[in-house]
Protein backbone atom coordinates (compact mmCIF):
# COMPACT_ATOMS: atom_id res chain seq x y z
CA UNK A 1 0.00 0.00 0.00
CA UNK A 2 1.33 3.44 -0.88
CA UNK A 3 2.10 5.79 1.99
CA UNK A 4 0.21 9.05 1.77
CA UNK A 5 1.88 12.40 2.49
CA UNK A 6 0.38 12.57 6.02
CA UNK A 7 1.83 9.18 6.88
CA UNK A 8 5.29 10.08 5.59
CA UNK A 9 5.21 13.47 7.32
CA UNK A 10 4.34 12.08 10.74
CA UNK A 11 7.19 9.54 10.56
CA UNK A 12 9.67 12.14 9.33
CA UNK A 13 8.58 14.60 12.06
CA UNK A 14 8.24 12.38 15.11
CA UNK A 15 10.30 9.22 14.27
CA UNK A 16 8.80 7.28 17.21
CA UNK A 17 6.34 4.53 16.43
CA UNK A 18 4.72 2.15 18.90
CA UNK A 19 5.25 -1.37 17.58
CA UNK A 20 2.73 -4.04 18.56
CA UNK A 21 3.86 -7.67 18.36
CA UNK A 22 2.68 -10.99 19.77
CA UNK A 23 4.93 -13.26 21.83
CA UNK A 24 5.31 -17.02 21.29
CA UNK A 25 2.99 -17.43 24.28
CA UNK A 26 0.34 -15.28 22.57
CA UNK A 27 0.82 -12.24 24.80
CA UNK A 28 0.56 -8.78 23.21
CA UNK A 29 3.59 -6.51 23.46
CA UNK A 30 3.88 -2.82 22.56
CA UNK A 31 7.27 -1.14 22.44
CA UNK A 32 8.22 2.37 21.29
CA UNK A 33 10.93 2.55 18.63
CA UNK A 34 12.47 5.97 18.04
CA UNK A 35 14.46 5.23 14.87
CA UNK A 36 11.78 4.98 12.19
CA UNK A 37 12.47 5.99 8.60
CA UNK A 38 10.51 5.89 5.37
CA UNK A 39 12.31 3.44 3.09
CA UNK A 40 10.18 3.98 -0.01
CA UNK A 41 6.58 4.67 -1.04
CA UNK A 42 5.35 1.43 0.54
CA UNK A 43 7.86 0.56 3.27
CA UNK A 44 8.90 1.80 6.72
CA UNK A 45 11.73 0.55 8.94
CA UNK A 46 13.31 0.95 12.36
CA UNK A 47 16.73 0.13 13.71
CA UNK A 48 16.89 -2.44 16.48
CA UNK A 49 19.27 -1.65 19.35
CA UNK A 50 17.87 -2.96 22.63
CA UNK A 51 14.80 -4.89 21.61
CA UNK A 52 15.46 -8.62 21.93
CA UNK A 53 11.83 -9.33 22.85
CA UNK A 54 10.47 -7.41 19.85
CA UNK A 55 12.86 -9.26 17.52
CA UNK A 56 11.96 -12.63 19.06
CA UNK A 57 8.26 -11.84 18.68
CA UNK A 58 8.71 -10.84 15.02
CA UNK A 59 10.72 -14.00 14.33
CA UNK A 60 7.84 -16.01 15.78
CA UNK A 61 4.99 -13.96 14.24
CA UNK A 62 6.00 -11.31 11.69
CA UNK A 63 2.61 -9.55 11.53
CA UNK A 64 3.00 -6.19 13.34
CA UNK A 65 1.07 -3.01 13.80
CA UNK A 66 2.74 0.37 14.31
CA UNK A 67 1.07 3.56 15.54
CA UNK A 68 2.46 7.07 15.20
CA UNK A 69 0.81 10.02 16.95
CA UNK A 70 1.50 13.72 16.55
CA UNK A 71 1.29 14.66 20.23
CA UNK A 72 0.25 18.23 19.44
CA UNK A 73 -2.56 17.57 16.97
CA UNK A 74 -3.68 14.30 18.58
CA UNK A 75 -3.83 12.74 15.13
CA UNK A 76 -1.73 10.06 13.54
CA UNK A 77 -1.55 6.93 11.46
CA UNK A 78 -1.58 3.20 12.06
CA UNK A 79 0.29 0.75 9.84
CA UNK A 80 0.04 -3.01 9.55
CA UNK A 81 2.40 -5.33 7.73
CA UNK A 82 4.68 -8.36 7.87
CA UNK A 83 8.01 -7.33 9.36
CA UNK A 84 11.32 -8.69 8.17
CA UNK A 85 14.51 -8.63 10.25
CA UNK A 86 17.64 -7.57 8.34
CA UNK A 87 20.86 -8.66 10.05
CA UNK A 88 24.19 -6.90 9.36
CA UNK A 89 25.33 -7.65 5.83
CA UNK A 90 24.74 -6.39 2.30
CA UNK A 91 21.05 -5.40 2.62
CA UNK A 92 21.69 -3.87 6.06
CA UNK A 93 24.53 -1.79 4.56
CA UNK A 94 22.27 -0.60 1.72
CA UNK A 95 19.67 0.63 4.25
CA UNK A 96 22.10 2.29 6.69
CA UNK A 97 22.37 5.63 4.82
CA UNK A 98 18.66 6.20 5.54
CA UNK A 99 19.49 6.06 9.26
CA UNK A 100 22.81 7.90 9.08
CA UNK A 101 20.95 10.84 7.55
CA UNK A 102 19.25 11.33 10.95
CA UNK A 103 21.50 9.81 13.62
CA UNK A 104 25.21 10.04 14.34
CA UNK A 105 27.77 7.27 13.89
CA UNK A 106 27.89 6.44 17.61
CA UNK A 107 24.17 5.65 17.69
CA UNK A 108 24.24 3.85 14.33
CA UNK A 109 27.07 1.64 15.62
CA UNK A 110 24.60 0.31 18.22
CA UNK A 111 22.20 -1.05 15.58
CA UNK A 112 21.95 -4.87 15.77
CA UNK A 113 19.43 -5.22 12.97
CA UNK A 114 16.99 -3.26 10.84
CA UNK A 115 13.33 -4.23 10.88
CA UNK A 116 11.65 -3.53 7.54
CA UNK A 117 7.85 -3.35 7.32
CA UNK A 118 6.14 -3.32 3.92
CA UNK A 119 2.83 -1.58 4.65
CA UNK A 120 -0.28 -3.65 3.90
CA UNK A 121 -2.82 -1.51 5.80
CA UNK A 122 -2.75 2.21 6.58
CA UNK A 123 -5.44 3.84 8.72
CA UNK A 124 -5.74 7.33 10.17
CA UNK A 125 -5.91 7.98 13.92
CA UNK A 126 -7.78 10.99 15.31
CA UNK A 127 -8.72 12.10 18.80
CA UNK A 128 -12.43 12.16 19.62
CA UNK A 129 -11.85 15.86 20.34
CA UNK A 130 -12.26 16.46 16.60
CA UNK A 131 -15.77 14.99 16.68
CA UNK A 132 -16.50 17.27 19.65
CA UNK A 133 -15.67 20.31 17.49
CA UNK A 134 -11.98 20.95 18.20
CA UNK A 135 -9.79 21.99 15.30
CA UNK A 136 -6.18 20.97 14.72
CA UNK A 137 -5.14 24.54 15.56
CA UNK A 138 -7.07 24.40 18.85
CA UNK A 139 -5.43 21.14 19.87
CA UNK A 140 -1.94 22.26 18.88
CA UNK A 141 -2.32 25.46 20.92
CA UNK A 142 -3.71 23.57 23.92
CA UNK A 143 -0.95 20.95 23.95
CA UNK A 144 1.84 23.45 23.30
CA UNK A 145 0.65 25.34 26.38
CA UNK A 146 0.46 22.16 28.46
CA UNK A 147 3.95 21.11 27.40
CA UNK A 148 5.36 24.58 28.09
CA UNK A 149 3.78 24.49 31.55
CA UNK A 150 5.64 21.25 32.30
CA UNK A 151 9.02 22.96 32.00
Amino acid sequence: MKLNEQAKAIIETWRTGFVATVSAEGAPNVSPKGTFVVVDEETIAFAEMRSPQTVANIAHQPEVEVSFVDVLSRAGVRFRGRARIIEPGEEFDVLMPLFRAHWDDDLCAMFNAIVVIPVDVLKPLRSPAYEAGASEGDLRALWKTKIADMA
